[in-house]
C-alpha cells in the first residue's frame, strides 16, 4: 500500500488535477500507442498508493509502459532485472563492515527509490520475490533489525511473463495480493503497430521522454484522490463484490480485505481522472477484474472446465445488482 505522503501545502482543484494527470497520460502515450486504458490504470494505481503488475507475453511493451510512467515523473527511479540468481539483499540492501569506522554500514538496495521497475519479477526465486513484501505493504525495509523508511511516493511496477513460459516461478499468493491491479498489454491493433514502426524506426522515443511533473506534485495528486467521496452504498457494494468471490464455488480462494480496500482506493483515482469528486458503482464494476482477478485462485474443477479467474470475476460482478445511489454530486 506504500508509504504515506505528507499533506500537501496547497489546495489542488479539479482543473489543476486534470491538467497534471492529462499531461502524464499524454506523455506516456508518446511511446505507448493505442493503450490508453492500460496507461490510465497504471496512473490510477500510482495515485491510489498501490503497486502495478503488468503481465503479458514478451515484446508487447510491458517494460516500456513501466519505464515511460517512471520517466514522466521527475523523481528517483530504479530498475531491477529479476533473474534466478538475484538475492533478497540485492533488492533490500545489506549491512557491510566498514574497516575505517569499525562498524557495520547499511548499503541500500535497489528498492530505495520512488518508482521501482521490477522487470520479469517471476524469473526470480520465491525467496527473492518475498523480499518485496514488507516494502510494498508498509513502505519500509527492515535489515538486521533496523527499519528504514522508503520515500513517498513509492510504487513498484513489476512486469511478469505468463507462468507457462520457460524459466518462470509463479508469484506466491501473498505477493500477488500486494499488487493493487494487474494489467495485460495485449497486441496493438494494425494502425497502432504501424504508428509504432514509423515512430520507433530511427530513434527510441523513450530516450527523448522528459518529466512532466515531480514527486511533490504526485504527493499533492495523491492527497486529492484521498478526498474523493465514496457514499455508504458504494462502500457496501465494494464489500459485496469481494464477498461474492469468497462464496463462489468456482473459486478456491476469494479476495482478501486488502483487495476490498485497494478496489475502493483505485476507484477513487479513476473517478478523479474522470473529473468527478465521487465514486460511482460502475467504477467498482469496471475495476473488479484488474483489481481482483489476479488475487483469487480458481478451483481445480473450474480449471478443468476451461474457466479462468477473469471470466469468473466478470460474471459474478455482472450478476450483482447495482446499489441505489443518491443524487450525484457535482464535480469540483
Amino acid at each position: 500500500m506504500g508509504a504515506a505522503p505528507p499533506a500537501s501545502s496547497g489546495k489542488l482543484d479539479n482543473a489543476a488535477f486534470r491538467a497534471q494527470t492529462d499531461a502524464i497520460v499524454a506523455n506516456v502515450e508518446k511511446v505507448i500507442s493505442g493503450k490508453t486504458g492500460a496507461v490510465r490504470l497504471a496512473l490510477a494505481v500510482l495515485l491510489s498508493e498501490g503497486h502495478l503488475l503488468v503481465e503479458d507475453v514478451p515484446g508487447v511493451g510491458k517494460t516500456t509502459l513501466a519505464k515511460a510512467l517512471a520517466r514522466s515523473v521527475d523523481c528517483s527511479v530504479r530498475r531491477i532485472q529479476f533473474t534466478p540468481d538475484l538475492l533478497p539483499s540485492d533488492v533490500t540492501g545489506v549491512s557491510v563492515f566498514n574497516q575505517e569506522t569499525r562498524d557495520f554500514e547499511f548499503k541500500p538496495g535497489a528498492i530505495f527509490a520512488n518508482l521501482v521497475v521490477g522487470d520479469e519479477i517471476n524469473r526470480a526465486s520465491p525467496k527473492t520475490q518475498s523480499a518485496l513484501l514488507e516494502c510494498m505493504e508498509e513502505g519500509q525495509v527492515t535489515v538486521d533489525g533496523t527499519t528504514y523508511a522508503l520515500q513517498a511516493p513509492f510504487m513498484v511496477m513489476a512486469t511478469q511473463n505468463p507462468i507457462e513460459m520457460e524459466g518462470t516461478y509463479p508469484l506466491p499468493e501473498a505477493q500477488r495480493d500486494r499488487f493493487a491491479a494487474r494489467v495485460a498489454m495485449g497486441y496493438p491493433d494494425r494502425e497502432a503497430e504501424l504508428a509504432m514502426l514509423n515512430g520507433h524506426g530511427a530513434t527510441d522515443p523513450l530516450e527523448a521522454l522528459r518529466p512532466v511533473t515531480d514527486a511533490a506534485a504526485v504527493r499533492a495528486l495523491i492527497g486529492y484522490v484521498r478526498a474523493i467521496h465514496a457514499a455508504p452504498a458504494v462502500t457496501r457494494y465494494a464489500v459485496d463484490i469481494s464477498h461474492a468471490t469468497r462464496i463462489n464455488a468456482e473459486l478456491q480462494l476469494g479476495a482478501s480485505p486488502r483487495a476490498t480496500i485497494q478496489l475502493l482506493r483505485t476507484a477513487r483515482a479513476i473517478a478523479a481522472l474522470d473529473g468527478r469528486d465521487f465514486v460511482l458503482p460502475d467504477d467498482l464494476r469496471v475495476l473488479a477484474v484488474p483489481v481482483l482477478a489476479h488475487r483469487v485462485i480458481v478451483a481445480p474443477e473450474a480449471q478443468l472446465n476451461g474457466r479462468d479467474a477473469e471470466q469468473i470475476v466478470a460474471e459474478l460482478v455482472g450478476r450483482l445488482p447495482l446499489p441505489a445511489m443518491p443524487v450525484e454530486r457535482q464535480a469540483r
